[in-house]
């Protein structure tokens, strides 16, 4: 049977069809749908862990039960994850172990452009890359088969492309896995003391020498002999672009990225007189060969930031060719910069850190978005859980200058990941920061995914739900207040309390997602603006809700009231009823009760 599958869908049915019975991971793009698609099938336990990390770890406790494990997580969760997988490298494992790592070249939803092929080699764990989704499926079964082979966690890594592009994908039978499920002690392979790791690290080596001959003889890693003039060596969706302009030249296409099959790389480029490297982002491949001391254009003629298409590659390779250059079209659309939704409980928190005039230091999550101009009120954004970190190093360097003037915000999903640690080093360190925690019930930013604090899990169980409240206080906080974003003045009022303290305080603002099942019935009216009172003051454009728009008066329709006042003003604000859920807060912003209810 055949079915149209994204790469994600795919590496979910690999991992079925070969026995995997635990999956781990937290949500990421272009990652996330893997785990949302496991969950689905029967006999697979399959969880979103607090953060990359406990992923791991809980996946290499279920393979060195026997079990074959799948975990999955974006090229920065790898980050997170990195303290465990170095010395995994080193105890190996039982029941298969693949880490799915989802990079994201043009960085569509991610903080860095990392390119995550540099873990296997620092790791010294083998890494696959495919390049559709037939092979993305098929290739998790030839990591467990080299996991368990060659006792080593093994990589396979996408890019966003690849994750979420569809093809043709062959459905087989799901087969139990070959390894049993028992306890079984070895704790010299596995308690990683130094005596034990000085042993183990010679057995990695030895695994790595015997994975480079195993390459050379690996079946997808294949050779397409055409035009002998120019030859090609890539990889995933790399190959796919390349294929797609020079159908003509000879390629190498790698499934195994590492180790390099160094024999056939030699082999190959013995057979052409032109060789390129095409690969998207860091000189990867192309430093190894180099070092093999091959000639080979790279890096040289194309770009090392950013994803390809077809035309960056022919443009790259033949950049006079008429037989294959295709012109651009340049479509001048107009800017749609991301944008908060509407009624999105984030944007009174913004607007009033906006108007207190506060250094904000941000986090990851849908309220990174508060940059964004009108409310332009994030300061710092790195990493996960590194807003109250950067709060407490603030007010560490300047004391009481940052007194009044430092906040941190955080989403709950976030603080839940890597945020709890970083407020209980403020607490014991003395600090007197204050943070946000915006409690929107989900994770909202890669699709409203549950987290140990919505009550239910992956699988829609119900869970013990975290109290956000009480784990702050658990943590040493004594001033841990609540508020309603949707009322201005409260939360005004509060956070002007809370930042003047000398002391650790946290606010939780309380509003589930607007996109959440729960919330998608309307709470109230829709809002609109009485064009008669509108004196064109823009308050509330400020907020900058997608469903206010502002409107030149000359646009204005002739049978709407205007006044004579009206009438010399720029322009006036106009609510689209089918956007707007009532949520309030222009109302409360708008000085001239221009703004109400519909038909109020």
């Amino acid at each position: 049977m055949k079915e149209l599958l994204s790469g994600n869908e795919a590496i979910a049915r690999g991992a079925y069809e070969c026995g995997v019975t635990v999956a781990t991971g937290y949500p990421g793009t272009p990652s996330t749908e893997i785990l949302e698609n496991i969950v689905k099938y029967e006999g697979v336990y399959a969880e979103w862990s607090p953060n990359e990390k406990v992923a791991l770890d809980v996946a290499a406790g279920a393979s060195f039960g026997g079990a074959r494990v799948l975990v999955a997580m974006k090229h920065v969760g790898i980050n997170v994850a990195a303290d465990p997988l170095f010395t995994l490298s080193y105890t190996g494992v039982k029941g298969g172990l693949v880490i799915i790592t989802a990079d994201d070249p043009e960085l569509h939803s991610s903080q860095n452009e990392q390119d995550n092929r540099n873990y296997a080699k620092f790791a010294k764990i083998p890494m696959l890359e495919p390049s559709d989704s037939q092979e993305a499926k098929e290739f998790v079964k030839i990591a467990f088969e080299i996991s368990e082979k060659y006792d080593t966690p093994v990589f396979l890594r996408t890019t966003t492309r690849i994750s979420h592009s569809k093809s043709i994908v062959e459905i087989h039978e799901p087969k139990r896995s070959p390894i049993s499920l028992e306890l079984v002690k070895n704790p010299a392979k596995l308690v990683m003391l130094p005596a034990n790791a000085r042993k183990r690290h010679p057995i990695v080596e030895e695994r790595l020498r015997q994975l480079k001959t195993f390459a050379d003889e690996f079946s997808e890693n294949k050779v397409e002999i055409n035009n002998a003039n120019f030859g090609i060596i890539t990889s995933g969706v790399s190959y796919q672009y390349a294929k797609e302009v020079f159908p003509d030249y000879s390629y190498l296409k790698l499934g195994l990225i590492y180790p390099l099959p160094e024999k056939l790389i030699k082999e190959f480029a013995g057979k052409v007189k032109k060789l390129y490297v095409v690969e998207e982002l860091d000189p990867y491949i192309e430093e190894q060969i180099k070092a093999m001391g091959i000639k080979i254009a790279g890096k040289d003629i194309f770009p090392i930031c950013g994803e390809f298409n077809p035309s960056i590659v022919e443009n790259a390779i033949s950049p006079s060719s008429k037989q294959h250059m295709k012109e651009e079209v340049s479509l001048k659309l107009p800017p749609r910069p991301p944008n908060m939704c509407p009624g999105c409980g984030y944007r009174g928190i913004f607007y009033v850190f906006n108007k207190l005039k506060l250094f904000v230091a941000g986090d990851i999550g849908c309220y990174t978005l508060g940059f964004l101009p009108p409310l332009s009120a994030i300061d710092t954004c790195v990493s996960m859980g590194g807003s109250i970190g950067h709060a407490m190093g603030l007010d560490k360097a300047l004391g009481d200058e940052a007194i009044g003037k430092v906040i941190a915000v955080i989403g709950d999903s976030t603080f839940l990941h890597s945020g709890i640690t970083s407020l209980l080093d403020i607490v014991y360190n003395r600090g007197s920061s204050t943070v946000v925690i915006l409690d929107n019930q989900t994770t909202a930013m890669t699709g409203r995914q549950e987290h140990p604090g919505t009550g239910l899990t992956l699988k829609g169980e119900t869970a013990k739900k975290v109290d956000l409240i009480e784990l702050c206080k658990g943590l040493g906080v004594e001033h841990v207040r609540t508020v309603d974003p949707f009322d201005l003045t409260s939360v005004e009022e509060t956070v002007k309390e809370e930042i003047f303290r000398k002391e650790p305080s946290v606010i939780i603002s309380q509003a589930p997602c607007v996109l959440l099942k729960s919330q998608r019935v309307k709470p109230s009216k829709p809002f609109m603006v009485f064009n008669e009172k509108c004196n064109g003051c823009k308050a509330c454009i400020k907020l900058g809700c997608p469903a206010i728009e502002w409107k030149n008066i000359k646009d204005v329709s002739k049978t709407d009231k205007l006044t004579s006042d009206n009438k010399k003003r720029k322009g006036i604000a106009i609510i689209d009823s089918m956007l707007c859920n009532g949520c309030g807060l222009c109302q409360q912003l708008c000085k001239f009760e221009a703004i109400g209810e519909i038909n109020a």
